[in-house]
């Protein structure tokens, strides 16, 4: 069941489906070590770094058009049944689950 904030009910990703409607929001789970290294340090903290990194990694993909195929990985059907149960981490479509 979608989560609620205010009024809007807000899409679990992967769980209420891969896809996410065109100007609606999600929640996601990410492991910012996948962006923060293509980010610059400057004066952040590690733990400001990884949220800037996955804020501007998300924007950027959404800007470009990729974000939406991120969101809907091509995953092996028996993957993608245990990730809808177990879940899945945004970007990380090159590995494979241990079932």
């Amino acid at each position: 069941m979608p989560a609620c904030l205010g009024s809007a009910r807000v899409p679990l990703w992967p769980f209420d489906g891969w896809e996410i409607p065109t100007r609606r929001s999600a929640l996601v789970e990410v492991y910012p070590s996948l962006w923060s290294c293509r980010f610059p340090r400057e004066d952040r903290t590690p733990d400001q770094l990884d949220a800037y990194s996955v804020a501007a990694w998300m924007h950027h993909a959404d800007h470009n058009g990729s974000l939406a195929e991120y969101l809907n990985p091509n995953l092996e059907p028996v993957d993608r049944e245990v990730a809808q149960i177990e879940g899945w981490i945004l970007g990380a479509a090159g590995f494979v689950l241990d079932g």
